[in-house]
């Protein structure tokens, strides 16, 4: 009988193909049933395996917590020197004309990833001693005021600066842009128009950033508030909407949407800063309210305006004359003005001389004081009273009984605060740090209580505590002398102005985050450059605008084909082992069947035997 051959061609190359006989195939490749199970069933937990591993939710798992510890972690390489031979490192410049003075503020960030559900990854450029390239000159721009034609030789040693920090085959494609604030707003429209149009026409000229027109402006109190609020939330991680377990998030209603789409995303922190003249205030407005377009500012931070999870509506207002040295001005003004009222009307001197002081329960027990002008002269002496000066200051807010009103009765949006985090900045972490040493988590009880007790201590005693260095090293006698005061306005600022409860726990009060101090102009260069993204994503790929993403999926997809084939394959394996099984089984009869006729038949060809009938 001809010998039965089997032929294995599918799914190998041809190079591969080859006959097998089951005469010369080893025994180990005819198993048992139950070992092609166990090898079935192998095979199968090593797919399973490999699905999870690579191709499945552990990939996506595994690329999240590598890019969440990336964020975590990312934060110490901030402080390293920057490396201004890497060519791939991007360059941005930010002038911040204030009142008192300019600074020029320089950032890097590398090149996009591709992915248009990330933002650009900026920071501070850092020299070789590691210390921030930031520059600063005085007096402000607005000084030039008369003399608008010197307005770019003010600026130029900003940028000269600069210009040596940046490699120089970059310059050319480093945006450069000078935002004026505070100083330049007071100044009429056509002085403002004249210093501004003498750097659009002089920093080309000498400059070879990239710099145009509108990169040059006076901004409001509510684009200096909302860049703030973006530079703190994005050194915060808070526009990383990367999935982690241990951030808070809330459900946002997507402004412009007309089905009104609801996503889940982090929760941001809320802003409070209150500076000598000023106090502002911004958080985001996840649900849809009606507000004054003057009070709310809507943005999309995304490189890609289709897409919503990057939009962020958020509630700003600054109020001039509500920081601590205005408002103690405000104070001061207001008891010069009642005691020269009450004198005239009971024929009294009081306060005119120091043996007749006026009562001051904002300041520390015993402490003599002298305020007004010459002619106007008011001796003030502490009697420390902490309660009694914030009910003395509660007028000075200007606000109603009405509970969506804040400072100044302008409308403020409801806040959850059961699900919300503010941070405080300048005096909102002076007042609690500087003397009474409890920076950080702010609890009303305990600095009510710490308050109190300053207040209450002698002048005398306080001084010596100063001079023994119990203070922070920055502190000095003014602080001393008005830190009740302040204590008292921060007080009635935050839980009578802003009407935050007295048991809220989310606020922490700061000088820095993850050890930086976070400028408005971060936030200003990541809004003002988030379309430069678009400029890498087709580079990814030429087949889709968002390619990286893409790409991803792409990965994804090669890997699922992968690992089908790999179980075609083994699958194919088993089949044809079964097959080889079968045969060899059916070969084997044969052959003993061939084998018996073969016996019966030279048994019916044996001699006679010898018969008897």
């Amino acid at each position: 009988m001809g010998e039965t051959k089997i032929s294995i061609s599918c799914l190998f190359p041809a190079s591969w193909h080859f006959s097998l006989s089951p005469v010369v195939l080893p025994r180990f490749l005819l198993p048992s049933f139950r070992q092609l199970l166990l090898l079935g069933l192998l095979a199968g937990v090593m797919g399973l395996l490999y699905l999870l591993l690579v191709t499945g939710k552990g990939q996506y798992s595994w690329l999240r917590e590598d890019r969440h510890i990336h964020t975590r972690l990312g934060r110490v390489p901030d402080m390293e020197a920057t490396d201004t031979n890497n060519p791939n490192l991007n360059y941005g410049l930010v002038v911040d004309c204030g009142s008192s003075g300019s600074r020029v503020f320089v950032y890097t960030w590398p090149r996009h990833n591709g992915n248009p559900h990330e933002l650009l990854d900026i920071k501070q450029m850092r020299d070789k001693h590691r210390k921030p390239v930031v520059m600063k000159i005085k007096p402000g721009i607005s000084e030039y005021a008369s003399t608008p034609d010197k307005a770019s030789d003010y600026i130029s040693p900003l940028l000269s600066f600069a210009a040596q920090h940046i490699p120089k085959n970059k310059h050319q494609e480093t945006p450069l842009y000078i935002l004026c604030t505070a100083g330049m707003r007071v100044l009429p429209e056509s002085q403002q128009e004249a210093l501004l149009e003498d750097l659009r026409t002089d920093i080309p000229v000498n400059f070879n950033f990239l710099f145009s027109d509108s990169h040059v402006e006076v901004i409001s109190g509510k684009q200096e508030g909302v860049y703030a609020w973006i530079g703190i939330n994005f050194v915060l991680g808070r526009f990383n909407h990367v999935e982690d377990e241990h951030e808070a998030v809330v459900e946002v209603q997507v402004p412009g949407s007309d089905q009104q789409e609801t996503l889940v995303r982090k929760r941001t922190a809320g802003v409070l800063d209150m500076g000598g003249v000023s106090t502002q205030i911004a958080y985001e407005v996840p649900k849809t309210e009606e507000i004054a377009k003057n009070l709310l500012a809507e943005f999309n931070l995304g490189c890609d305006a289709h897409r919503t999870e990057h939009v962020y509506r958020v509630y700003v207002s600054t109020f001039l004359g509500f920081g601590g040295n205005a408002a103690r001005q405000r104070y001061e003004e207001n008891l010069i003005s009642t005691t020269q009222i009450q004198n005239k009307l009971l024929g009294q001197h009081q306060g005119e001389i120091a043996d007749s002081p006026i009562l001051d329960p904002c300041l520390p027990a015993d402490l003599q004081d002298e305020v007004g002008p010459q002619e106007q002269r008011v001796h003030l002496r502490g009697t420390g009273d902490f309660d009694r000066c914030r009910l003395l200051l509660q007028p000075f807010l200007n606000r109603t009984n009405d509970t969506s009103t804040s400072l100044n009765r302008v409308y403020q949006p409801p806040i959850d605060f059961t699900n919300s985090q503010f941070y405080g900045f300048s005096e909102f972490y002076y007042c609690t740090e500087d003397v009474l040493r409890m920076g950080g988590d702010y609890n009303s009880t305990k600095y009510s209580n710490a308050a109190k007790s300053y207040c209450a201590t002698q002048w005398k005693t306080l001084k010596e505590r100063f001079d023994r260095g119990l203070y922070a090293s920055h502190a000095d006698q003014h602080r001393l002398k008005y830190q009740c005061f302040k204590s008292a306005w921060m007080y009635e600022v935050l839980h009578s102005g802003f009407v935050f409860p007295a048991a809220y726990e989310n606020l922490r009060t700061a000088l820095l985050v993850y050890d930086k101090e976070v400028q408005w102009t971060l936030g200003a260069i990541l809004y003002r450059t988030r379309f430069l993204p678009l400029r890498d994503i087709p580079q990814e790929s030429l087949k889709g605008s968002h390619s990286h993403w893409h790409h991803s999926f792409s990965f994804m997809n090669n890997h699922y084909l992968f690992l089908a084939c790999f179980l075609v394959v083994v699958l194919s394996i088993l089949l044809y082992l079964l097959r080889l099984r079968r045969i060899h089984k059916r070969s084997t009869l044969l052959r003993g069947a061939s084998a018996s006729v073969q016996w019966l038949e030279e048994g019916l060809g044996s001699p006679d035997l010898p018969v008897t009938l």
